[in-house]
């Protein structure tokens, strides 16, 4: 879930670039084909929101893929693995393939007994309506940052081959996002999602096996091109292959965030678990997501191990290295394969961010309005493209708005995951336990996150002197205790005040709850 610089794409000439129009027209026409077909299952709201519940494992798998392994995952896990190594790519693909794993052995069958269609729905059946209403109100927010990415993504893209004006290119793949969307539901989604991840790992795959094939590397063997990479870093980079972290507290307390976040923070997702709960059963639903999870590992190690062997093919290389490597090795046509492939991830990546906070929005809060309570599929269709048009809007504020895309798994984290957890395996006695779990969760995240950010943060100008904010804030104060005790508190990251605090109001509710029954 970061962004990517798609002027980063490589270049194409004229012919190529020719050739790229009528394939992309092609392929999108194919995708509304698709599209219209699934259309012809929707019969109600399940349908839409959860595909009838039918999702066989291929679809399900395949639809969570596509959801997961976006062209962020491919450039940005790339360029961090170049920058700083296997610890720099612990969120993603390491914790995030994690997440998957750990949806499918501890919380995919639970939550598919429970036949919901929204993860807002087990709040109300644990908690209450007032913990539905804090749910979904907390979520939907979390995805608009997520969605304006693609749709700059995409522009991007468009504008480098086909000097499309950004705005202009913004409003193209909004359009064809929403037409993808507001068609079929999650029936659309799922089939153009495992067509479109099946022809981006093909694409990705194509790339490695060039790469790792060059003289300098296999010289015409990919597998011992591998070798060669780990050889030659472990003579020049060693601290690249490492995991761990320094012994910097800073660190160390960096490393398990990354780590909680990834896992933690991605399991009560509308996106993860609506596939959960489009799965034929609960069998279904739980191998999905732990086969989504090993082969989003298997794949995300490419784009990695991508990063890592230009270190040895282009050691002078600054920028992001995958794009680089495709327009220096892939011939024209495979160049114009892999071009469709980092669209195809953006495009799954961008209908299943409008479909999730559409649902969300629909189904749990604009559902209590009379004129919209009994025309459920036209309220998630108005859901669909209310929510569009918020990415657009987004979107077109600039790159500086997508800032906000790093805080949406934080937010998940510290607000919605001890809920969820408590509600499958504890023993939650009403809604006052997941209201206040929400709220101080959330609370103590922000005010942390919004000194950093706001109140107290550290001067561009500075960034040379101090390494980390700690150090800043730390010297910032003038009176020695004052120093100490800032220090302390900014050395420790937002996401774990937040789930500290989430912990504490959860057991306080239980605690209050428990009294009043007594």
């Amino acid at each position: 879930m970061l962004t990517f610089a798609a002027e980063a794409m490589p270049e194409l000439n004229a012919e190529s670039v020719g050739m790229l129009k009528i394939a992309l027209g092609v392929y999108i026409v194919f995708l509304l084909g698709l599209s219209i077909v699934a259309s012809r299952r929707v019969k109600n709201e399940e349908d839409y929101l959860i595909a009838g519940r039918r999702l066989p494992l291929f679809l399900a798998w395949g639809t969570l893929m596509a959801t997961w392994f976006g062209a962020a995952t491919m450039f940005a896990a790339a360029e961090s693995a170049r920058d700083e190594g296997l610890r720099g790519v612990i969120l993603d693909p390491f914790a995030c393939a994690g997440t998957l794993v750990f949806a499918g052995l501890f919380f995919a069958r639970p939550l598919w007994r429970m036949k919901l269609l929204t993860m807002a729905d087990f709040y109300r059946q644990k908690y209450g309506e007032k913990a539905e209403i804090l749910g979904a109100s907390i979520q939907i927010p979390s995805y608009f940052a997520w969605i304006a990415l693609q749709y700059t993504a995409l522009s991007r893209i468009l504008a480098t081959y086909f000097q499309i004006p950004f705005s202009h290119g913004v409003l193209y793949s909004a359009a064809v996002t929403l037409i993808y969307t507001l068609v079929g539901g999650m029936w659309s989604v799922t089939l153009t999602d495992t067509l479109q991840i099946v022809v981006a790992l093909f694409g990705l795959l194509v790339l490695a096996f060039t790469v790792f094939s060059q003289p300098e590397l296999g010289d015409g063997s990919a597998f011992r091109g591998v070798s060669v990479m780990v050889e030659k870093l472990t003579e020049s980079h060693p601290d690249h292959l490492s995991l761990m972290p320094g012994m910097s507290g800073v660190l160390i307390m960096g490393w398990i965030a990354a780590w909680a976040t990834g896992l933690f923070g991605n399991i009560p997702g509308q996106d993860l678990q609506q596939r959960v709960f489009a799965s034929k059963d609960e069998k279904t639903a739980s191998r999905a997501c732990i086969l989504a999870g090993v082969l989003y590992f298997a794949f995300g190690l490419i784009p990695v191990s991508l990063g890592l062997a230009s270190h040895v093919t282009h050691p002078e290389l600054e920028g992001e290295p995958v794009a680089f490597l495709a327009g220096h090795y892939l011939s024209p046509g495979m160049l114009i394969v892999f071009v469709i492939a980092v669209v195809s991830m953006v495009v799954s990546t961008a209908t299943s961010a409008v479909l999730a906070p559409a649902t969300l929005l629909g189904h749990n809060l604009l559902n209590r309005l009379p004129a919209l309570r009994e025309r459920a599929l036209l309220r998630d269709r108005l859901c669909v493209v209310l929510v569009s048009i918020g990415g657009v809007v987004l979107a077109l504020q600039g790159q500086g708005m997508m800032e906000l895309l790093d805080m949406a798994l934080s937010i998940q984290l510290v607000a919605l995951f001890i809920p969820v957890a408590m509600g499958i395996y504890g023993k939650p006695r009403g809604e006052l336990s997941a209201v206040l779990a929400m709220s101080f969760g959330f609370t103590a995240w922000a005010i942390r996150f919004l000194t950093e950010q706001i109140f107290l943060p550290m001067p561009d100008d500075l960034a040379d002197t101090y390494e980390y904010y700690h150090d800043y804030l730390g010297a910032a104060f003038p009176v020695e205790s004052l120093r100490t005790a800032a220090s302390y508190v900014a050395v420790i990251p937002e996401d774990f005040y937040g789930f500290g605090f989430c912990v504490f109001g959860y057991l306080l509710g239980q605690q209050i709850l428990k009294r009043r029954e007594s």
